[in-house]
């Protein structure tokens, strides 16, 4: 059985974050809401990318974000892929 990535701790800090962070309702922000969808400029999804990795003191790839077509899910499974490859081996979540 799969679970959805909202269900989990990181996905739900994550929802918290996007929601505080760029002041749209949490329950829009559903996997397959892209950031543009939802109203989410580009500066703002810097910034909201900055705040997730200081907030699971983690670090993307420098690939560029394509805030027309990364979802909410995308971003979900990046900071899962990013804690998942952390030098420190943990892969836990804060």
């Amino acid at each position: 059985m799969n679970v959805s990535p909202l269900a989990d701790h990181v996905g739900e800090q994550i929802i918290a974050i996007v929601a505080q962070q760029t002041h749209v309702e949490p329950a829009s922000l559903v996997p397959e809401a892209t950031l543009k969808d939802l109203g989410i400029s580009s500066l703002d999804a810097i910034e909201l990318i900055f705040e997730l990795e200081e907030h699971f003191d983690i670090h993307f790839p420098d690939e560029g974000a394509n805030f027309e077509s990364d979802s909410v899910g995308h971003l979900i499974s990046a900071v899962q892929a990013a804690l998942a490859a952390r030098p420190d081996g943990t892969g836990a979540a804060v």
